[in-house]
């Protein structure tokens, strides 16, 4: 706010507001401006505001005022005139003087008002939603520089649109395009630098253009925000009423503010931005998933398909895919969906159970039935009594065992190992497997009537690299799942991570795709998870290798894939690929 400062001979120095068109200064109490001193009249002058400027006029011309050294008896004044009255000395200044302590230097008054910065700085970071934070912003910026008005404009794809438009009364403008100067904004544009127009009527470059003169501006500073030499908006301040109200001092501070409200802004964006994309996460959420499952893409609407006919049925499923492709959910949605819904459901993975054991597993065993069978146990299959059990991984189940399980799906009974007695059990069977039960009947490693009697009904699940945009919806979903469950701040995927998580071939499917994920939330340097957190990165630069170097190579990395896809299963990795466990562990230590 204006303000007058006196200084008596003996004492502290005095501030006035000037808050009035008319203040008049003088010795009689009943003045505005009272300074009592014998050389003063009673109404020694009057300062007039104008609306655009200040001015000080003596009473008659008996009083004596000298502006800056010269005598006169009207004349304008300006921010940091010296004024004498009689032997009186006032300054008059446009701008809030800074606290006491600061007056002795430049240097300190500017510490001063970065302090200022940077407490409104902390203020602003605790701010979420990014329209109150802009208006806060700008505010902040027209009371700092006591402009009538400021703007802020923001590049979207490098179209400005101006964003905040607020008065000295933290008040919303209307019309916001039509209060700026388009040959100043353009300048800032071009040259990405700061601008002060002190007296833009009077300027040299600014004088004759359209804009300034159809607003009749006065004084303009126009500072660009940056964020690593890209223009991310601009700061615009005016005021139609003083002349010289920007001084380079102001500009040099608001500069200071504009590099802390470039982060703050960048990361209000990047806030917002995210949090619409996860709104927008959460909505395709809801359109795309089916329980559990997540996924819209044709392949995956056909299963959806399938589920639903075939749920409220009891006839047995085989489900079959390739690993990690989301079987056993499926298997899980079949259940939910069924009448038998609420009993249990209980699953067996017929390939991590030893062939000795798997049996006892299945169908329990009784006291004694061989050594370390100190008590009767029951098997999976009659605690899955009246409910669901999933058999994943059927194409591991031995020969013996399959004929066994077939009895068990023709006539619903058991008979526990070491026992003589068959039990009544009321159950329905979902299988699964990643091998091709066809050929695996053909070469007479699994019973051709018992494929008959679980493919009742097939469901095939499609690979992830066929299923489009289905990869970053999965994506999106499993990195805000994984950051909530870590305390993690990351944020997103790189435009270039989301490309490069489309390209690939994705051997070990979604199982595989939740597990860079997790590692990445866990590793990643930066808020933004990148191809190189994902491990999917190209080297263009690679030296070509001998034919020997690259078929090491591609060994490596296929055991490696393969045991990403069997959980670090090294004996089944090996029996997938037909080598000795040996092998594996050889490339291991490499």
């Amino acid at each position: 706010m204006p303000s007058i400062t006196w200084i008596p001979p003996r004492g502290q120095p005095l501030l006035f507001q000037v808050y009035k068109s008319i203040t008049t200064i003088g010795d009689d109490p009943t003045c505005d401006i009272c300074i009592p001193d014998m050389n003063l009249q009673k109404l020694h002058a009057r300062m007039v505001f104008d609306g655009r400027d200040f001015s000080l006029a003596d009473v008659d011309r008996s009083t004596q005022v000298i502006i800056n050294g010269r005598k006169r008896h009207k004349l304008r004044i300006s921010h940091g005139d010296r004024i004498n009255l009689g032997d009186v000395e006032i300054t008059f200044s446009i701008f809030d003087p800074p606290p006491r302590g600061t007056q002795g230097g430049g240097e300190e008054a500017e510490l001063f008002g970065i302090r200022r910065i940077h407490e409104f700085s902390e203020k602003l970071m605790a701010r979420h939603d990014l329209s109150e934070l802009l208006d806060a912003l700008m505010d902040y910026v027209v009371s700092l520089t006591r402009a009538d008005k400021g703007f802020l404009i923001l590049f979207d794809n490098e179209h400005p649109e101006v964003r905040v438009a607020r008065n000295i009364q933290k008040e919303n403008l209307t019309d916001a395009v039509h209060h700026l100067s388009d040959s100043i904004i353009a300048k800032v544009v071009e040259t990405k630098k700061a601008l002060i127009v002190s007296d833009a009527l009077n300027d040299e470059e600014f004088r004759t253009s359209e804009s300034v003169l159809n607003l009749q501006l006065s004084s303009v500073m126009c500072v660009p925000l940056l964020d690593q030499g890209r223009l991310l908006g601009i700061i615009y301040l005016g005021n139609d009423k003083v002349v010289d109200l920007f001084t380079p001092a102001t500009l040099e501070i608001l500069m200071v503010f504009a590099a802390h409200a470039s982060l703050l802004i960048q990361n209000a964006l990047l806030l917002n931005k995210l949090k619409l994309s996860n709104e927008d996460l959460h909505r395709q959420l809801d359109k795309s998933r089916f329980g559990e499952i997540i996924g819209t893409c044709p392949a995956m609407l056909e299963v959806y398909n399938r589920v639903e006919k075939v749920a409220p049925t009891g006839v047995s499923v085989l489900i079959s895919g390739e690993t990690g492709t989301g079987k056993e959910l499926i298997a899980h949605e079949i259940h939910r969906r069924a009448p038998r819904a609420k009993k249990p459901f209980v699953t067996i993975n017929c390939g991590s159970i030893p062939e000795n054991l798997m049996e006892s597993e299945l169908f329990g065993h009784v006291r004694g039935a061989f050594t370390g069978a100190v008590s009767t146990r029951l098997g999976k299959f009659q605690a899955a009594n009246t409910g669901t059990i999933f058999l994943d991984e059927i194409g591991e189940m031995p020969l013996g065992l399959q004929v066994k399980l077939l009895r068990v799906l023709q006539e619903h009974v058991l008979t526990k190992v070491g026992s003589t007695k068959p039990e009544k059990v009321d159950i329905r069977v979902l299988a699964a497997t990643n091998k091709q039960l066809e050929e695996e009947v053909r070469e007479n490693r699994f019973r051709e009537d018992l494929y008959y009697r679980l493919n009742v009904v097939h469901i095939e699940l499609p690979p992830l690299r066929e299923r489009g945009e289905d990869i970053a919806v999965l994506a999106r979903y499993l990195l805000v799942k994984y950051a909530e469950e870590f305390g993690s701040k990351i944020k997103g995927f790189t435009a270039d991570a989301l490309i490069a998580l489309k390209k690939y071939d994705w051997p070990g499917n979604v199982r595989q795709l939740e597990n860079r994920i997790k590692k990445a939330v866990i590793m990643a340097e930066s808020s933004m998870v990148g191809p190189e957190d994902l491990e999917l990165t190209e080297d263009k630069s690679a030296s070509i290798m001998t034919l020997s170097e690259a078929k090491e190579a591609f060994q490596q990395k296929y055991i490696l894939e393969v045991l990403e896809r069997n959980d670090g299963n090294r004996t089944k990795t090996a029996r997938d690929l037909g080598v000795d466990p040996r092998t594996i562990f050889r490339y291991l230590e490499k």
